[in-house]
């Protein structure tokens, strides 16, 4: 770790000058809240079109400079690029000498801890890891949503107060991630928001194939009781033909999915399986309903009888 004064936030009456290197959905988003709190963006990079406007449009008047340069002008530099890309970027800056000691880095890739700035903190950076636990648009609605997102944040111990207050800065509510938790936190997340955006379209086409004019609207109060119910009772609020028991139904499901919509037969049946686990495990799908249950799930179009379900 660099010996170079570490900057006190509290102390500093001009603030910091802040940087992005990617200006994809996250970064402009988070230098415009950086700026609410009274910092100054002073340089972003961007290399598609749509990256470029988006930063434009959010950072108003603030220069587009290559990478290099966004670190030459900033005390705090966004790293907001890819998982993927991350590693290489680090370790590019680092050897291209573009990283001036003392300054804060910051990427925030759910995936990776600090560790992965290590090339730059050799070379005299202090590394932040602060990654916002929400889905950007790329519009000025992100900065709001901001207010109360709690962030994952992993660096040195003698920058965690730094870190902290950088996302309390953003309207944020800062939540420590060890390092080597890093990837199961990641996991966790994709987990329940990457999924739900895929069964919420599936279900939604599935509705409109059904004759349903207005699937958003149909959907909007159920999954909303469902997400609240979920977050306050965990496995108790599952409700449902699998967490009942009800084998007929599941296999009339599937068989009208394997009709209309076969590209959602093995997501319906996976998450059925894992439904049907939680639910015995928690006492809530009685064993002696679960052997036709489980039969359904196993073949995926008939009870145990061998003959199609029909729903109740």
């Amino acid at each position: 770790m660099s010996t170079v004064h570490q900057p006190d936030l509290k102390d500093r009456p001009a603030r910091l000058t802040v940087g992005v290197v990617g200006a994809g959905r996250v970064g402009p988003a988070l230098a415009a809240s950086l700026q609410l709190a009274g910092h100054r963006p002073v340089a972003v990079s961007g290399v598609s079109e749509a990256s470029r406007r988006r930063a434009e449009t959010m950072l108003p008047g603030v220069p587009l400079v290559p990478p290099a340069e966004v670190l030459q002008r900033a005390d705090l530099v966004l790293l907001t690029v890819p998982d993927d890309a991350l590693p290489g970027l680090v370790t590019g800056l680092a050897e291209t000498g573009a990283v001036r000691p003392g300054q804060l880095l910051v990427h925030t890739s759910g995936r990776y801890g600090a560790q992965v700035l290590a090339p730059a903190t050799r070379a005299g950076a202090l590394p932040l890891a602060l990654h916002p636990a929400m889905t950007f648009t790329g519009t000025p609605v992100d900065v709001q949503r901001l207010a109360g997102c709690s962030f994952g944040v992993t660096a040195p111990e003698e920058l965690r107060l730094a870190a902290e207050a950088l996302v309390i800065e953003m309207g944020g509510e800062p939540e420590w991630i060890s390092e080597e938790n890093r990837p199961l936190y990641h996991a966790a997340l994709a987990l329940g928001a990457n999924h739900l955006v895929t069964l919420v379209a599936q279900s939604m086409e599935l509705l409109r194939t059904a004759g349903v004019e207005a699937p958003d609207r149909m959907l909007g109060p159920l999954l909303g009781a469902a997400l609240d119910n979920a977050l306050r009772s965990g496995d108790l609020a599952l409700t449902g033909p699998v967490a009942r028991g009800d084998a007929g139904t599941v296999a009339a499901h599937v068989t009208e999915l394997r009709k209309h919509a076969p590209q959602t037969v093995a997501g319906y049946l996976a998450m059925a399986r894992a439904t049907a686990d939680r639910a015995l495990a928690h006492g809530l799908l009685k064993p002696e309903l679960a052997e036709d249950l489980l039969g359904v799930l196993a073949d995926g179009s008939t009870g145990t009888n061998g003959t199609e379900g029909s729903a109740r």
